[in-house]
């Protein structure tokens, strides 16, 4: 089953890029007192992700920060190194790339695809939330095109 709207987001460890390498922030310390606006995808680098994905945010940062977001965290189930590189690539200054390497955050909140028939194994279904203080305000899930977990979608919900 998984997160729906009025939900907790629960409290576990994800890893962010560091100059020092991976370091873990709880996802207390992430939504806690905060409005976060909080989107998943499948594989960093991968075609969607990395041409519309991502790039929707990083472009729409400034218009959804406006909007009283406090901050804006895109992860994958992906090492922290991967997110890091990807954040750079993509000129991602604004988003906090977080790494759920296990896919444990997606586990934990029901949202997992298979995409072991590509060779990519476990991964986090594509999704946007918004989350204020720690609970679920708005859920849009893609079960094939990127349209409701979209930036323009995102600030159609702030």
């Amino acid at each position: 089953m998984s997160i729906e709207i009025g939900d907790s987001i629960p409290n576990m460890t994800l890893m962010t890029p560091t100059e020092k390498g991976p370091g873990p922030l709880s996802t207390d310390d992430i939504f806690n007192n905060k409005k976060v606006v909080l989107f998943a995808v499948p594989g960093a680098f991968t075609p969607t992700c990395s041409a519309a994905h991502l790039p929707g945010f990083v472009v729409k940062a400034d218009e959804i920060k406006a909007k009283g977001v406090d901050s804006i965290v895109c992860t994958s189930v992906n090492d922290a190194f991967v997110m890091g590189a990807w954040g750079q690539a993509q000129n991602a200054e604004e988003i906090l790339m977080l790494a759920d390497g296990n896919g444990e955050f997606a586990s934990a909140i029901g949202l997992t695809m298979d995409g072991s028939g590509f060779g990519m194994g476990t991964r986090s279904k594509r999704y946007a939330m918004i989350v204020d203080n720690g609970i679920v305000q708005y859920l849009g899930i893609d079960e094939k095109a990127l349209e409701n977990s979209t930036a323009e979608a995102v600030l159609a919900a702030l």
